[in-house]
């Protein structure tokens, strides 16, 4: 079937095309989300990945298969975003206080959530034999952030090696490098994301009884109880703003600070993203009485605490079927 799929599209049949490529599309958008670190360039890109697959079918030679293919097209279009000087984070909305001294100026400012309905879509293909992460690991905020901070050659070549499982090799073809540099990349990419990332994710159970504890103490504006929660050595970002704080004091500080000005929030609406908790975040309008979204905030969870708390504008909120405004609570 696929090879007569492929000769029909090849004949000018954009139905046969679409079927050819339908099995593919979910793991190209995210692997191009890893790449990108935002799920509305990650559709652009898969878009632009399509349409130059439809125009140059007729130079598939089927020596590779046309997953691969797919995956080199992607790749390179993803590079060509990354390189671009157009490529900008969109302005953000100011805090409502003077932020407090932050531990750092971010650098990944335009990254968004994934949303964990679009991962129920992947198919269910192990990675190649040369992979190194696991699918939920290489899925994580963490993770995406971390990869955001290397230069793009590293970056394709991390992901295709240690999360696709790809050869050094088959690396290589598909980037058209030489393997020496495809190795060579893929260790000091390794050093970068081996820093940055978080692993031991916490079991279901854990999970459960610390996001409870969470809304309550987040909810009720607890900083106590918040940074109670927290490991030493937490991050607090809120892309696009270049803020970020590390450890409990930081945030303590930052928390303390909004705290006295921002207003509570009424309900938290749970949903998933890059596999972990995630909320839409509601206050109550003085005027209508009712509730209006002021964002989405996602944790990251290592054992029994928090190590990452990202808050996100409600531009990413349609991604995650959150309303602008509720009139209570669960609607």
């Amino acid at each position: 079937m696929p090879d007569e799929l492929l000769q029909r599209a090849r004949e000018g049949d954009r139905d046969a095309f679409a079927a050819l490529v339908a099995p593919y599309r979910a793991e190209l958008q995210l692997h191009c989300y890893r790449m990108l670190g935002s799920l509305q360039d990650a559709e652009d890109a898969l878009q632009e990945t399509l349409l130059s697959a439809w125009i140059g079918l007729s130079g598939f030679e089927g020596r590779s298969s046309v997953r691969t293919w797919l995956y080199r097209i992607t790749t390179n279009r993803c590079l060509n975003l990354l390189r671009s000087t157009s490529r900008r984070p969109l302005p953000a909305v100011p805090l409502p206080v003077p932020a407090p001294e932050p531990s750092r100026s971010g650098e990944v400012l335009w990254l968004q959530p994934y949303p964990d309905d679009l991962l129920e879509g992947l198919p269910d293909r192990l990675p190649g034999p040369e992979a190194r992460y696991e699918s939920r690991e290489a899925i994580s905020l963490a993770f995406v952030t971390a990869v955001q901070l290397l230069p793009p050659n590293q970056r394709a070549v991390l992901l295709l090696r240690d999360v696709l499982g790809y050869r050094a090799s088959e690396t290589a073809e598909l980037l058209g490098l030489t393997e020496a540099a495809v190795n060579s990349a893929l260790a000091r990419a390794r050093v970068t994301v081996d820093e940055k990332t978080v692993a031991s994710p916490a079991t279901t159970a854990d999970e459960q009884a610390l996001t409870e504890r969470f809304v309550a103490a987040f909810t009720a504006q607890d900083v106590d109880a918040l940074i109670a929660l927290m490991t030493s050595d937490a991050w607090v970002r809120m892309p696009p703003l270049p803020f970020e704080y590390q450890g409990t004091e930081a945030a303590r500080r930052f928390f303390t600070a909004l705290a006295a000005h921002r207003r509570q929030i009424a309900a938290m609406v749970p949903v998933r993203a890059n596999g972990q908790p995630a909320w839409g975040e509601y206050i109550r309008d003085p005027v209508t009485g009712g509730l209006h979204l002021i964002g989405v905030l996602v944790i990251g969870i290592a054992g029994d605490r928090i190590h990452e708390i990202v808050h996100f504008e409600t531009t990413v909120a349609p991604y995650f079927g959150l309303p602008r405004t509720l009139s209570e609570p669960g609607e």
